[in-house]
């Protein structure tokens, strides 16, 4: 079997996915083909000897709708020759294409490998595709009656599961801003952004979201976000401590690595930063939807014989504040390792292309604190979660 090694990963500078964000007036194709193009520039591998491109996207919409992945290589003037293929799993569609790709490598069907996310939620927003069609048909409805939830009203029920009161989970959002903001101030993401150039020349080189001077008291200002008497009336243990500041912010972003094997990376000269160590993806209860990093991560520890101690550095998407916090909790996790240089709360979830962003900052985390072992897991709507682990090499 054929070892699959990282050789590289970059990500745009994350922008407020809202029309006037900083990266809204590049149509999603471009963001993502000057990503893909600056990765495929750092390595030098010739863009012929690609295999597949495995694209995470997840609002396949508007202009989204075209295969998008496919789109941003040719739009980047790469050789016709070489496929893609997009991907959707919801919130780790992107992580997706790395288990994918990775896999397809270990199973020889590829030596070269792009996998690449995508999401520009300022010019096709969330929920576009669904419009007003009914996602679940009347089987599932009956099924959950009376009704799945909101993912708010489900970071709500998680909050309340584990007992996580409105101070903890607005601590820990100013924690990611804090954290974020050290490390772009110190450099830590400069090896990770590559420059995004707009329609009209300007460059952007930096993230938009982070908010120096978040506290917790300036977050318990802000008003619940996802209150409503029906929901209350049906799950009296919520106490709605989730707001728009302890939640993931709306992004546009992309990402973009390049995954080969151990033998082709010798054969044309590219040196490896990982290799990974396993993978598991899990479901769980649709309803409370955002806990299945928990069980993906148990099924893939107990895969690789190894601890939650045994691992230096853990990256659990923040979707909501009660998403870390409640799989810290069930794995009496180091807080000290989780989400070191903050998360999508100060950074934001550009939905498709947020798997394969914790990929590239866990892996310049791990090098810049000297660690081996890296895990990361994303919740996704419908009560799923992807969980994998890399080693650097």
């Amino acid at each position: 079997m054929d070892e699959a090694v990282l050789i590289d990963a970059v990500r745009s500078p994350m922008g407020k996915g809202k029309p006037g964000g900083a990266l809204s007036s590049l149509h999603a194709v471009d963001l993502l083909a000057q990503t893909i193009a600056a990765l495929l520039q750092r390595t030098g591998i010739d863009p012929g000897r690609v295999d597949d491109v495995v694209t995470g996207c997840v609002s396949q919409a508007g202009e989204q709708s075209g295969n998008v992945g496919r789109m941003a290589w040719l739009a980047a003037g790469f050789p016709e020759h070489v496929p893609a293929v997009t991907v959707e799993r919801k919130c780790g569609s992107s992580q997706q294409a790395v288990h994918f790709a990775a896999q397809g490598i270990m199973a020889g069907a590829y030596d070269v490998v792009v996998v690449a996310g995508v999401e520009s939620m300022s010019r096709v927003p969330m929920g576009v595709a669904r419009m007003d069609a009914d996602p679940y048909g009347p089987s599932v409805t009956e099924r959950y009656a009376p009704g799945l939830v909101s993912q708010g009203v489900a970071a709500e029920l998680v909050a309340a599961r584990w007992k996580l009161s409105r101070e903890q989970l607005d601590e820990y959002s100013a924690r990611s801003h804090e954290r974020a903001g050290a490390a772009a101030d110190s450099g830590g993401f400069d090896r990770e952004i590559v420059p995004i150039t707009l329609p009209d020349g300007t460059v952007v080189d930096k993230d938009e979201s982070i908010r120096r001077g978040t506290t917790p008291e300036k977050l318990a200002g802000l008003k619940p976000a996802f209150e409503n008497p029906a929901i209350a009336e049906r799950f009296p243990e919520i106490r709605w401590s989730i707001t728009a500041g302890n939640s993931s912010q709306i992004a546009d972003g992309a990402s973009a690595l390049l995954l080969t094997s151990a033998r082709a990376a010798e054969q044309l000269g590219l040196e490896p930063r990982a290799r990974f160590r396993g993978f598991a993806v899990c479901g769980d209860d649709p309803l409370t939807m955002l806990t299945a990093p928990i069980p993906a991560t148990k099924r893939l520890l107990e895969r690789a014989g190894l601890t939650i101690d045994d691992v230096d550095l853990y990256e659990v998407n923040e979707a909501f504040a009660p998403v870390p916090l409640a799989w810290q909790a069930a794995f009496d996790a180091d807080p000290d390792r989780l989400n070191v240089r903050g998360g999508a709360i100060a950074l934001g979830h550009p939905l498709g292309a947020s798997g394969a962003r914790l990929t590239t900052t866990l892996l310049n985390a791990l090098e810049a604190g000297d660690g081996r072992l890296g895990l990361q897991t994303i919740c996704e709507a419908g009560g799923m979660a992807n969980a994998m682990l890399i080693e650097r090499i």
